[in-house]
């Protein structure tokens, strides 16, 4: 398990709730560690394997969806990794990604096929999400007529905000928002059609974007159970939660429990890890059909 990467002599770009990034000149490295957050906060228990599945299964899907979008991944191959960094091959086998350096769009992007999580609570206090109007008598995990791009501020600090698409075009102009929003439900729809194949309903999912040389640039990750809802489609039943391959399972313990959301985060159980860890196993092993 990998927590932090002090072993690595390189300038750190960035530290994120998950993913450490080191500046490499004119590309950066990504090196996806256990650690895991729910509700913006960084939890002191890793996940076995956790880094391991989300750098994969992102570039499964990097690869997957490279002809609607151009993405930042340049390799995963870390025989290919500039000699800065060779040396620490063995650390970073299976975790780490060599990625294009963009310059990041300050927001994240969501799409929404169906109705759970801080949709499910905006829906049920307002009847809408996003400020968009949705039919009355919705329940908890029904398919939406059809997927919402809501998109929300991205905070360092804190929880980040859904925003509407009118203020998303005030923040980075009405094409870029208009490109992206296109964009990311192309992406949805592509994925939400293989995941479905594979036995798994997509529900939602979240992107971000950079740009690079005036070209939109996919960025960070992609389709994993860090940045998306999995449900398993043989047990689907609006109504209630869903059985998931992904974070979900986590944020209902911990609104079981009743924590505030506040840091500091909650000591998690071992068979909360456990679990954990499995279902981000099985969402890899279902959508790339390989062991990890």
């Amino acid at each position: 398990m990998i927590n932090n990467t002090d072993f690595i002599d390189l300038p750190l770009h960035i530290k994120g709730k998950v993913r450490n990034v080191y500046d490499l000149g004119d590309r950066l490295l990504i090196v996806v560690t256990d650690r895991i957050s729910a509700f913006d906060v960084v939890f002191d228990r890793l996940i076995p394997d956790k880094g391991k599945v989300l750098n994969s299964i992102s570039e499964f899907w990097f690869d997957y969806t490279k002809d609607i979008v151009d993405n930042h991944m340049m390799t995963t191959d870390v025989s290919k990794y500039p000699d800065e960094i060779s040396k620490y091959k063995d650390e970073l086998q299976g975790r780490s990604m060599v990625v294009k350096k963009i310059k990041m769009i300050e927001a994240e992007f969501i799409v929404r096929g169906y109705l759970e999580g801080s949709s499910l609570k905006e829906y049920i206090k307002t009847g809408k999400i996003c400020g968009i109007d949705l039919p009355k008598g919705l329940r908890q995990g029904d398919k939406l007529l059809k997927p919402l791009f809501t998109p929300s501020s991205k905070s360092s600090e804190g929880h980040d905000e859904n925003i509407s698409f009118e203020t998303l075009c005030t923040k980075i102009g009405e094409e870029l928002a208009n490109k992206i929003k296109n964009i990311s439900l192309m992406l949805y729809e592509r994925a939400r059609e293989y995941a479905y194949s594979k036995g798994i309903i997509l529900a939602d999912t979240k992107f971000e974007f950079g740009i690079m040389d005036d070209r939109l640039i996919l960025a960070d990750e992609i389709f994993t159970p860090d940045s998306s809802r999995f449900w398993d489609a043989a047990e689907y039943q609006p109504g209630k939660a869903q059985k998931s391959f992904d974070k979900q399972y986590l944020r209902e313990y911990l609104e079981d429990i009743g924590w505030d959301k506040n840091p500091p985060a909650p000591e998690l159980p071992d068979d909360v890890v456990n679990k954990t860890r499995l279902k981000y196993i099985e969402a890899y092993q279902r959508i790339t059909g390989k062991d990890l």
